[in-house]
């Protein structure tokens, strides 16, 4: 049953910018599908592992960083950046986490956060980067290995959903085995994890790498779909905060979560912005502020835990009224 949902899903979202070809609809689908995807990757570390990160901004940024100077310095693909990108991503993971995993719930988050400023900083004074003006990528002819589409938007989708695709089936994968069992121990009993002989800090290890790894993959998409990227647009705290807020408005934990929530958070953001301008700046993120207000007071699983209250509920009445 969940596989077939998974599946129509899937199949719903590939239909969708071929049947409206509005180039705006088309837009907020790759954004849908990029924050999608990070939400994903976000959850694999908090939502099963329960490590509260704030500063996936950082991996999205090398990410985009990385495939961005390769090709503006060296003139490498963006494809080769993009696996670059994820592998510099997992050893920054690797060597930040570490010592931060000794610290344990809001100290380990205001650390990610922390790290995640450090590193925005470094790259607005590196003069190598271009530092705080940011870089123009140049503009090719359409070329799949240069990852440019000036044509059409249906490129672009059609890679921001085979990473999506990669994404969810990472998560899928992790929660169904071994390592997603073991991680929803640490969450939710970190020494009882460890009395049943659970190596935590290894497997939390290799939840953030595998978790930044992706998050870099979207973030070397979004700079070759932008092109252009600066430290404040790539590390800011903004793109942190809404992977969050996406992921628990759906559901934490959840691997539909962060579909739901990116499938309310993106369209009202985007088109809040392009119907309402510099005037309606903040009004997406009011609306938004108040559902996770009313969810959190009613639901703190997310829109996904109000569906299985009333399923279970509809069930209970059922099992009564027999």
């Amino acid at each position: 049953m969940k596989n077939r949902m998974l599946y129509g899903i899937l199949l719903a979202i590939l239909i969708l910018p071929f049947a409206f070809q509005n180039v705006n609809f088309q837009h907020v689908l790759i954004m849908f599908l990029i924050f999608a995807g990070l939400g994903e990757s976000w959850n694999i570390i908090t939502g099963f592992a329960g490590q509260t990160s704030f500063g996936h901004a950082a991996f999205f940024g090398i990410g985009a960083y990385t495939s961005t100077v390769f090709f503006y310095k060296f003139s490498v693909s963006p494809w080769l950046g993009m696996i670059l990108g994820a592998i510099f991503a997992a050893v920054v993971a690797a060597v930040v986490s570490y010592p931060c995993f000794r610290l344990k719930g809001h100290y380990f988050a205001i650390a990610t956060l922390a790290v995640a400023e450090i590193i925005k900083q470094l790259f607005v004074s590196w003069d190598y980067v271009e530092g705080a003006t940011g870089i123009s990528i140049p503009v090719k002819p359409d070329s799949f290995w240069l990852m440019q589409f000036h044509k059409s938007k249906i490129p672009y989708f059609l890679i921001a959903y085979i990473l999506f695709v990669i994404a969810l089936t990472v998560a899928v994968l992790i929660e169904r085995n071994k390592m997603g069992y073991y991680l929803k121990a640490i969450r939710e009993s970190h020494e009882a994890a460890e009395a049943l002989g659970i190596n935590t800090t290894r497997y939390k290890l290799y939840a953030m790498m595998i978790s930044s790894a992706i998050t870099a993959l979207f973030g070397s998409l979004y700079a070759q779909y932008i092109l252009y990227i600066d430290p404040f647009m790539v590390f800011g705290l903004d793109i942190s905060m809404k992977i969050v807020l996406l992921t628990v408005l759906g559901g934490i934990g959840n691997v539909y979560g962060p579909v739901v929530g990116a499938g309310i958070l993106i369209p009202l953001s985007e088109y809040t912005r392009a119907f309402l301008g510099g005037t309606g700046k903040g009004i997406d993120l009011m609306i938004y502020g108040a559902l996770i207000v009313v969810v959190a007071c009613f639901e703190p699983r997310g829109i996904l835990g109000l569906f299985k209250r009333s399923k279970k509920r509809g069930a209970q009445y059922v099992k009564t009224a027999a």
